[in-house]
């Protein structure tokens, strides 16, 4: 087992994406292998799915938004800790706001959150890739998500590898792994979320990215139920764009 950092933003961590229609982006992730967890208007119309790894909120917009957001009770606390450590935030909670809620951004422009927890959020048990052990990582009978597979990575394209690691250190992240082919790339965490580093311009967006070491009959299952708006990007490999117009990695263990 890794020995992982104490995560420092939040008890909790999801994606948040940006949905023009709820009741389809909740209808196209449980094709995924996704549950719906719990629904609310308020303060906006949202859904969170689960499946039973990774957490995602969908918050109801037509505008397309994504972002790794982080729940949680100290967040008077933790706001401070950052700025002193030149955190800038783009967004900040007014005083009046019954959910707090602070925007950032990485130096590559990924959104990231901090909000004030809501009762009855949950972290999901998992385990993902990050928490399992290596053996099982070729054993599908081991995976939480019988549809995709392993949760991974949210990945996102860097300008500046090491530029990144030091900005994501500043937000409790340590390189789990570090890579220079076929271009370099690093697997950072702490100990809650995991993003994938990628200096890149092969891929310009933000993605969830799960492995499998049976992927390819994976894709043929999904094909076989329909599955549509995707890319091929290798053998056993395909890029998702979902109804949100985001991207989610479907790719085999072996690569």
């Amino acid at each position: 087992m890794l020995n992982l950092p104490k995560p420092k933003l939040g008890d909790i961590t999801a994606i948040t994406i940006t949905s023009p229609n709820l009741e389809a982006s909740l209808q196209y992730y449980q094709k995924l292998g996704f549950s719906e967890v719990m629904q609310s208007d308020f303060p906006f119309p949202w859904i969170q799915v689960s499946d039973g790894v990774l957490l995602i909120m969908f918050r109801l917009s037509k505008e397309p938004y994504c972002a790794l957001t982080y729940y949680t009770k100290d967040i008077a606390q933790i706001v401070p800790e950052l700025e002193q450590a030149g955190i800038i935030f783009s967004e900040k909670a007014k005083d009046s706001d019954m959910v707090k809620r602070y925007l950032l951004k990485s130096p590559d422009g990924l959104n990231i959150t901090l909000v004030s927890i809501v009762d009855g959020f949950k972290q999901p048990p998992g385990p993902g890739m990050l928490h399992m052990a290596q053996q099982d990582y070729f054993n599908p009978e081991k995976y939480v998500n019988k549809v995709c597979g392993m949760y991974a990575e949210f990945a996102h394209p860097v300008a500046d590898l090491e530029k990144s690691i030091s900005f994501w250190a500043i937000l409790g992240f340590t390189p789990l792994s570090k890579f220079t082919a076929p271009y370099p790339w690093a697997i950072l965490s702490d100990g809650l979320a995991v993003v994938g580093l990628h200096q890149t311009t092969t891929f310009s967006y933000p993605a969830i990215t799960f492995f499998a070491a049976d992927m390819k009959e994976k894709i043929n299952k999904l094909k076989e139920q329909g599955l549509t708006n995707f890319t091929e990007t290798g053998q056993g490999n395909i890029v998702l764009t979902t109804p949100e117009k985001q991207h989610i990695n479907l790719f085999k263990m072996g690569m």
